[in-house]
């Protein structure tokens, strides 16, 4: 068993979250502390969704729907108050318990379709979840949406509690992702997403292990849609199960090398702030929509497997390379009366 920790992977991790930490404290404009949160968000979210589709090898489609419920449930609970400000926060580890149980029969029906099949049946758990939040009117307020009770922070700091909530998510999604990638679990979900028959022939328990990854994938998921719906302020159903956002998850983790640790939060911080740039540049023609996927086509098309595997493949053959020049110039036999003869004392 390889260790869980590495001094490196430690020292990195501690000056990335120190970092952010610190942005609010130190102070910028205003513009940059909200991309942040958007852009922590997504990282949160594609890493939570990495547990899944990038893990298991089962690519959902559908998983804003459990960002929409999430939304709701903190929309519902608080619609008149939010009692000092800070408890839909302390609520949200309830609200990820409950999504994470619902959608244990979601998964269990949609996971024994693979593959393709199995995109296509998540994509309709996300119309189901959208066609509910538009009827159920006396629910969800349907079109005219749902609105959750303003907080009563000070207005100069006002952003810093949802950015350091989705910053505490999205160390809660990592620290996750560690504990797969390190433990038996992830064992099993990499046996799974290299071949499943094979995987029930050596005895993984395949049902209970891509359950449990759908379920903790939903749950941490469903956490960050009630972090977003307190910060928003107001839940229409069109934003709160945005297919867009399913698509910004997945892009990210497909960008930065799905079944990686820091894949997804690095997909994450090269498109949001690149979104955002395209968005301020070509206003509402919405031709942002294009550069933003010619970001990703350009990347993809020279990094086909995310950006951290590639490096990573470029740089073992380097090294496997650099090693059989050694081990030539090694066996290369020295001329008698070279320079490099070894001269014999008289």
């Amino acid at each position: 068993m390889k260790r869980t920790f590495t001094k490196a992977g430690l020292i990195r991790a501690g000056i990335f979250f120190l970092i952010l930490i610190l942005v609010p404290i130190i102070g910028g404009p205003g513009w940059l502390l909200n991309t942040l949160i958007f852009t922590i968000m997504y990282a949160a979210l594609s890493s939570s969704w990495n547990l899944l589709g990038g893990y298991a090898g089962y690519p959902s489609l559908g998983h804003v729907a459990f960002f929409g419920i999430g939304a709701y449930a903190v929309g519902i609970i608080f619609s008149d108050s939010v009692y000092g400000g800070y408890a839909p926060f302390f609520v949200l580890p309830i609200i990820g318990i409950a999504v994470g149980l619902l959608s244990i029969p979601i998964g269990w029906v949609s996971m024994r379709t693979r593959a393709d099949v199995f995109a296509i049946v998540t994509i309709t758990l996300l119309f189901i979840t959208q066609t509910l939040a538009f009827n159920l009117k006396s629910i969800t307020g349907g079109a005219q949406g749902k609105s959750v009770a303003p907080a009563p922070f000070d207005v100069s700091t006002y952003d810093w509690p949802f950015y350091y909530a989705m910053l505490i998510l999205l160390a809660i999604a990592m620290g996750v992702s560690l504990y797969f990638r390190r433990s038996k679990i992830g064992l099993s979900l990499a046996t799974v997403r290299a071949d499943e028959d094979k995987a029930h022939g050596v005895g993984v328990r395949v049902t209970a292990v891509k359950l449990i990854a759908f379920a903790v994938s939903s749950g941490l998921v469903a956490m960050v849609g009630g972090v977003w719906a307190y910060y928003v302020g107001f839940i229409y159903p069109q934003f709160a199960v945005d297919p867009l956002i399913t698509i910004g998850m997945v892009l990210m983790a497909f960008l930065g090398g799905r079944g990686t640790l820091w894949g997804p939060v690095l997909g994450a911080f090269i498109l949001v702030p690149a979104q955002e740039y395209f968005a301020q540049a070509f206003g509402a023609s919405q031709l942002y929509l294009i550069a933003y996927a010619a970001v990703f086509l350009v990347i993809m098309l020279f990094l086909p497997r995310g950006i951290l595997p590639s490096i990573a493949d470029r740089l073992k053959k380097r090294r496997a390379s650099a090693a059989g020049d050694a081990r030539d110039a090694a066996d290369t036999p020295v001329p008698v009366g070279s320079a490099n003869e070894p001269k014999v004392a008289r």
